[in-house]
């Protein structure tokens, strides 16, 4: 665990996206490094919480299709974000972190890559919600602020496995380029998660579960609406 892994899947098919990270997780034991992932959309989309209630998140935005999360969090629009996860394995020092603390820690990171583009961003001390639900109206305690506006935040999953980490950034600015934000998040990564950065590709085993996933489970409406 001296080392991490990094991965850029370039834009993918939503239901995909969603598969993708949890066959990551799925494969912490045989990876047995964490993993940074970056990635985008075809199209635009929205993806949900795990354990809310699909009627309502029908209603709370027109984006199509709606893809529901691995891991926990509130409505999040995916039409002009940059996304990205983070997947440890189990006995990794974030692993062992109370969901709170590697909520902060992961935004800590992301505001130190913001720190390498000139942008100041804070870690919000405390959380100012005004429509529960909605992952970007108002913010939590430990979300991550532009001039006082959330422009990121996460939604955890942890299993025996591991520990996944599901992010979404708004950019605060126009004039930022997102491979310099990546460039950003790897160089940052040193204060963060042990070792250097290696690059990554799924092999066929791993690639398989996520195709395998994205058809049987995440762009099937007995998962995304199966509450």
């Amino acid at each position: 665990m001296n080392s991490w892994l990094h991965l850029n899947s370039g834009k993918c098919a939503a239901a995909f996206n969603m598969a993708l990270d949890e066959a990551l997780l799925t494969a912490m034991p045989r990876l047995g490094q964490p993993v940074l992932r970056f990635y985008g959309w075809t199209e635009p989309a929205a993806t949900f919480g795990y354990s809310q209630k699909s009627a309502e998140i029908e209603r709370a935005t027109a984006l199509r299709p709606l893809i529901r999360r691995p891991t926990g969090g509130g409505l999040v629009p995916h039409d002009a974000d940059w996304t990205y996860s983070l997947v440890f394995p189990a006995g990794h020092e974030w692993h062992a972190l109370a969901a709170t603390d590697s909520y902060r820690r992961v935004h800590e990171w992301l505001q130190a890559a913001f720190a390498r583009l000139g942008v100041t961003t804070e870690v919000a001390p405390c959380c100012k919600k005004t429509l529960p639900g909605q992952c970007f109206i108002g913010h939590e305690k430990f979300d991550l602020l532009w001039h006082g506006k959330k422009i990121a935040g996460a939604a955890q999953r942890r299993t025996r496995t591991g520990l996944l980490i599901q992010g979404s950034v708004q950019p605060p600015l126009p004039s930022l380029v997102r491979a310099d934000w990546e460039r950003g998040m790897q160089v940052a990564a040193t204060a963060f998660v042990t070792g250097c950065g290696t690059s990554f590709e799924p092999d066929a085993e791993l690639l398989g579960h996520a195709v395998r996933l994205a058809r049987e489970k995440f762009s099937q409406p007995a998962h995304n609406s199966r509450r």
